[in-house]
């Protein structure tokens, strides 16, 4: 069945695409959650009068989701695991654990759901992550796995970083060298400002 989107559906599109997918899925899943409607005459007419604004709020989105990228993109995060013999994890690192991870070294908060690894990451050492951010737009960082009582290496850049965020929350100014200047702190989150339409009237009622 077609239905019109109200927000973003992970790998379909966005607020006011039209798209098909199998009835259950839309009547079971995306209709519940206000996710989308079904594209009825009525629902599409609404949608045309409301181009305009949803034209406005998506630019809105795309220009946020890449300030949000900037700040993670190349960036490297430290997991510290249990390990045992040939630095096998007893267990695997999760997207839980990768997200507290960005959030306190990095001081930006990120949806665990929107975190891909390739693979399961069961190993110490340096793995390739990135973040879906808001439709095609991503965000590529790595993932340092370390066992407990080990310390990763890290550049001058990401001790910066960590020293910034640190100030950050104490809510004292970092320190800095003669001639440096004091960098903006990436702890701002995205705001999606979002118009719903979830009141769109539904003038075909199932029968």
């Amino acid at each position: 069945m077609k239905i019109i989107l109200l927000t973003e559906l992970k790998g379909r599109g966005g607020e006011g695409d039209v798209i098909e997918v199998k009835t259950g899925f839309a009547v079971n899943y995306l209709f519940p959650r206000k996710i989308a409607i079904e594209a009825t005459p009525g629902n599409l007419k609404q949608l045309e009068q409301r181009r305009h604004n949803i034209r406005q709020r998506e630019d809105v989105r795309l220009a946020e989701a890449g300030d949000f990228r900037n700040l993670l993109e190349g960036k490297k995060v430290v997991i510290k695991v249990k390990v045992g013999e040939a630095g096998r994890l007893f267990g695997s690192v999760t997207p839980m654990m990768i997200a507290e991870a960005i959030k306190d070294q990095l001081g930006v908060e990120v949806d665990r759901r929107k975190i891909e690894t390739r693979g399961m990451i069961k190993t110490t050492g340096s793995h390739l992550a990135e973040l879906m951010v808001y439709r095609d737009i991503k965000a590529d960082f790595s993932i340092d796995v370390v066992a407990e009582g080990e310390e990763a290496e890290i550049s001058e850049e990401e001790a910066a970083l960590a020293a910034e965020v640190e100030a950050a929350k104490s809510g004292v100014e970092p320190e800095l060298e003669e001639g440096e200047e004091t960098a903006e702190s990436g702890d701002e989150n995205t705001s999606e400002a979002q118009e719903d339409i979830s009141d769109l009237p539904d003038e075909e009622a199932s029968k």
